[in-house]
Order: structure tokens, then C-alpha cells, then sequence
């Protein structure tokens, strides 16, 4: 089966079946009385929500994959930056979205990629970070990848940023040389001492990074 899968997703068509299957899976998963795993089309909302109600008109996101959250919501959005550490996904990804000036495809890891981007903002953005690749396609990422990240964007001198995670249930969150800890818990602990104008919230299995409001 999973030789089968590998081949599957080398098809040129692939992530178009995977588009097609969000509605699908989204009636599936309100069907089973929502279980633990988000569907993609309502990852999609989230970020349109945080998007519309923080007045953010940038994107960026890291893990690529076929595109599929590029493409759905690349009318909501002035310019979307979307990182990607695998080359031939990059590539397939640069190729699909050749002819969308507002997009631009970014080989590279993320934890390198990320900080040189936000030298380039100008504005607030909206970040969509993945918890989940560090080992999907075989290779040993670096696991202070989110850490680095979120250091990164929370201590950005544009204040403002907004920052989603996926996979929060999967989340390996490692800072300096100290043990990955169990979880959200335990990021939670970790940015209210290092970011405490920060709140985190989770909610769909998605980690929600915002500024505190002033009181």
C-alpha cells in the first residue's frame, strides 16, 4: 500500500485529485461527529478567518507540498510565499503557479528561508507553519526547525504577525539543547515566558499565535 501511495503522488495529476477530495473529506469528517484529523477545507477557513479579522494581505507558508493551500486561497491574499524543502515538490509547485505573479515558490528549509523573508515585509503577515514534515519524505530535518521559526517571526521588529500551526497533535517543539517537550502544553509554557504578549490557542488541532489585546 504505501509503495502504492508513493506512486500515486508522483502522478502529475495528483494534487489535483487532492483538491477535489477536500469537500469529500470535510462532509466525512462532519459525518463522523468530528473526529481528531482537521479536514484541509476547514484549515482553509481558519486562515481566511485570521486573514479578514487581522487585516492581513500576506501570506506565508511553510511546506508546500502539492499546493493545495496555495491555490485555494491565492484570491484572498495580495502575494503568497509558500517554502518548500523538497526539490521535486518545489519544482512541481514553481511550474503550477509559473503564471501567478503574487506567488513565489521558495526552495529551501524553512528555518533559513523564514527569517530572510520577514527582512522583506513591510506589513503584518499571516504565517501558516508545519508542525508535521520533519521525517515524511525520509530525511532527518532539523527539530529546532519550529522553534527557530516562531523565534524568528514573534521577535520580528514588525509587530503583528499572526502565526498558525497545523498538525498541533503532532508538534515536536525543541528550544536550545533542552528535551523536545510532550506538547502544546509545554509551547505554551515556553512563548508566554519568551513572548508573553503573545496568547496561544488551539483549536482543530490548529495552534493559534496572536497578540494579546492591550488592556
Amino acid at each position: 500500500m504505501k509503495s502504492f501511495r508513493k506512486l500515486l503522488r508522483r502522478l502529475p495529476f495528483y494534487g489535483a485529485i487532492k483538491s477535489a477530495s477536500h469537500y469529500p473529506d470535510y462532509w466525512y469528517w462532519k459525518l463522523r461527529i468530528r473526529p481528531g484529523r482537521t479536514p484541509h477545507l476547514l484549515k482553509q477557513r481558519a486562515l481566511r478567518e485570521y486573514a479578514e479579522k487581522y487585516g492581513l494581505r500576506t501570506l506565508i507558508e511553510t511546506g508546500t507540498y502539492y499546493g493545495e493551500m496555495v491555490a485555494a486561497l491565492k484570491i484572498y491574499f495580495d502575494r503568497i510565499f509558500s517554502v518548500e524543502s523538497e526539490h521535486e515538490l518545489a519544482v512541481r509547485a514553481s511550474l503550477k503557479f509559473a503564471r501567478e505573479p503574487k506567488i513565489r515558490i521558495l526552495e529551501g528549509e524553512s528555518q533559513q528561508v523564514v527569517p530572510e523573508l520577514l527582512k522583506s515585509l513591510a506589513e503584518p503577515a499571516l504565517f501558516w507553519l508545519d508542525a508535521g514534515y520533519y521525517t515524511w519524505d525520509g530525511l532527518h530535518r532539523n527539530k529546532q526547525r519550529l522553534s527557530l521559526e516562531l523565534n524568528a517571526i514573534l521577535g520580528d521588529k514588525i509587530k503583528g504577525h499572526i502565526v498558525l500551526i497545523d498538525d498541533a497533535s503532532t508538534l515536536k517543539f525543541r528550544s536550545g539543547d533542552q528535551p523536545e517537550p510532550a506538547g502544546v502544553a509545554e509551547l505554551q509554557a515556553r512563548l508566554a515566558a519568551r513572548f508573553p504578549g503573545h496568547k496561544v490557542e488551539v483549536k482543530h488541532d490548529i495552534v493559534r499565535i496572536t497578540p494579546r489585546p492591550a488592556s
